[in-house]
């Protein structure tokens, strides 16, 4: 079953693969959670939920067995929407004009800003709960505009997973002004702030643009404690022809899992 509907769209392969590279190059430059959480996936467009295991563990009563600590999450689709006008596709096919994929880049750009705030923040709405509100361990954040302030709260974030026995690889996002800021240089050491932390989570900070001011998060991305399932990876599909232009739309489906709370610390 063509259910992109790509067949039914009266674009020759090559404008096909110019808005495949549209989409795959603006995702590659705007996501943010990927950078840095294992894929789970992907699991097949047919995919409709996945298991997330917090602790399991199997309960034998009389030969009857049951599993703890799991739960089955929807796998929900998130998608973005955009036209290519006739007259646009009619220049480029009558007078070589180049086709302006604007519509494409912008798009692909809020999609990918709708899946960075599903894995920071979750949604109400899906019952998916995001790095900020999954319940992790809280840290109290200085003033990051003096001294070694971010540095030590860093250090200090690390220190917390590693009292609750979280180990692996650390990733630091931060919100545009925290990540600016710490572009100074720190008095007597020749270097940046930021290149002080990056030494403590092996250069994986990361400026995260759907953050809220003077927010910052700590993880440690293991797949153990926490991934992305992905069922049907980002893809084009064609919609219907309206007042002679053509609908597409963007989609994907995918969900954070968050297995560990302890392994997230948020700087606030």
């Amino acid at each position: 079953m063509d259910y992109l509907s790509r067949n039914s769209a009266p674009f020759d392969e090559e404008l096909w693969n110019q808005i495949d590279s549209a989409v795959v190059s603006t995702a590659k430059k705007t996501l943010v959670g990927r950078r840095f959480l294992s894929l789970f996936g992907p699991l097949g467009s047919g995919a409709q939920n996945v298991l997330v295991d917090s602790g399991r563990k199997e309960e034998d009563e009389d030969g009857l067995v049951k599993s703890t600590g799991r739960i089955y999450q929807e796998l929900p689709q998130l998608h973005e929407d955009f036209k290519l006008y006739w007259r646009d596709l009619e220049n480029t096919d009558k007078n070589g004009y180049p086709l302006s994929l604007s519509p494409v880049y912008a798009a692909a750009q809020a999609l990918s800003f709708k899946e960075d705030k599903l894995i920071f923040f979750g949604s109400k709405f899906l019952s998916v709960k995001g790095l900020l509100n999954a319940g992790g361990q809280k840290l109290a954040r200085k003033d990051w505009s003096t001294g070694e302030n971010a540095y030590i709260d860093v250090a200090e974030a690390i220190a917390m997973l590693a009292q609750k026995g979280v180990y692996g690889r650390y990733a630091l996002c931060l919100s545009p002004d925290l990540y600016a800021g710490l572009q100074r240089l720190q008095p007597g050491t020749g270097v940046t702030e930021l290149e002080r932390i990056e030494k403590l989570v092996d250069g994986k900070v990361y400026r995260c643009t759907v953050l809220d001011k003077q927010k910052a998060v700590l993880v440690c991305a293991e797949p153990q404690f926490m991934d992305l399932a992905v069922g049907q990876d980002m893809a084009v599909a064609y919609l219907e022809l309206v007042d002679l232009n053509h609908s597409l739309r963007i989609l994907e489906t995918a969900v954070p899992r968050i297995k560990n709370p302890q392994a997230i610390v948020v700087l606030e």
